[in-house]
């Protein structure tokens, strides 16, 4: 069982250390030690805020402002706005140590990451290759703006989907686009990636429904019928079935999410293995491929090697390890 009670700690930037950032005052250089009596919380996270833009942590022509901060665990919580998305992040309330993003189980046993060589995994002649993700995790975003281009060069060889994790960690929108996406591919699976070729930029469902051109009453009835057979809303207005309390279960694909032991969003699993991927298109591309019995001519095209921003927009973004788990 996943502990979600956890801090969030950066995959790239462990621990990054903030002093040079926060110990500048109206005093002068103060020592570290002393820092958390002099700034209050709004200050230390504001300066933990310009570390983040100082050393281009929120991405490539990205600026990070500074939401509401609270009190948590022994540390001070506090929301990073970077364009439409907000993340939690945490910093130390003497200032030393910032902990940016995403979550670490320390009880689980670890995925080993395999680089972009000859992917460990069964070759077959139709490779399955399944995506698992929440809807509203920017890593997940991220993966699914890489993983869109080797669909459309791949679709006619490969076996390739979009599958939820099985829990939520971003509102009851959440739950919402899961539902929403679960029933397109369903109903109308020819046009769930115009769809999402659509969501992943702008984030809006109504709008991307009709670019897509869903017939919305088939996609209610199946929103309501899945919502209903696996109590997906009863679940999140009853917090004692949450996961560890913090978190509102979403069991569409539990099944899946047990067989492959998926621990966060994205996960990748190629003929029922679980692999680490860079997120730009031909670092997936790559993975897919190396899956073939004998790789069809189409995986000789390039495509690109630029990694995806995180979240909705478009664009390229600086790093492609973190994740929501």
């Amino acid at each position: 069982m996943l502990n979600k009670n956890l801090l969030p700690i950066s995959i790239v930037i462990a621990a990054a250390i903030i002093g040079g950032v926060l110990v500048y005052t109206n005093q002068g250089c103060v020592p570290q030690e002393k820092l958390a009596g002099i700034l209050n919380s709004q200050e230390i996270a504001q300066k933990a805020i310009d570390f983040i833009n100082q050393n281009n942590m929120a991405g490539e022509n990205q600026t990070a402002s500074l939401g509401e901060v609270f009190d948590e665990s022994g540390l001070y919580k506090f929301k990073v706005k970077i364009g439409e998305n907000e993340f939690d992040s945490y910093v130390t309330k003497d200032g030393k140590l910032l902990f940016p993003q995403a979550g670490v189980d320390l009880e689980k046993e670890p995925i080993a990451k395999k680089e972009n060589k000859p992917l460990e995994v069964p070759k077959t002649d139709t490779p399955d290759v399944k995506l698992f993700v929440m809807s509203y995790c920017p890593y997940g975003l991220q993966a699914q703006k890489g993983f869109l281009p080797v669909y459309n060069l791949l679709k006619d060889k490969a076996k390739m989907g979009v599958y939820f994790v099985d829990y939520i960690m971003h509102e009851k929108k959440e739950i919402d686009e899961n539902l929403r996406q679960y029933c397109i591919q369903k109903e109308e699976k020819a046009k769930y990636f115009d769809y999402l070729s659509c969501f992943v930029k702008k984030g809006k469902s109504e709008e991307c429904l009709t670019q897509a051109k869903i017939d919305k009453d088939k996609l209610t009835s199946c929103v309501s019928a899945t919502d209903k057979q696996y109590q997906i809303t009863e679940k999140y207005n009853d917090k004692n079935t949450w996961l560890n309390g913090n978190f509102p279960k979403f069991d569409v694909q539990a099944d899946l999410n047990e067989k492959y032991g998926v621990r966060g969003s994205p996960t990748f699993v190629i003929n029922d293995t679980v692999v680490e991927i860079s997120r730009s298109s031909e670092k997936i591309k790559e993975a897919v491929c190396n899956a073939f019995n004998s790789p069809p001519e189409e995986c000789s095209q390039i495509l690109s090697e630029e990694t995806p921003l995180a979240g909705f927009g478009e664009g390229t973004g600086a790093s492609d390890s973190g994740g929501c788990e």
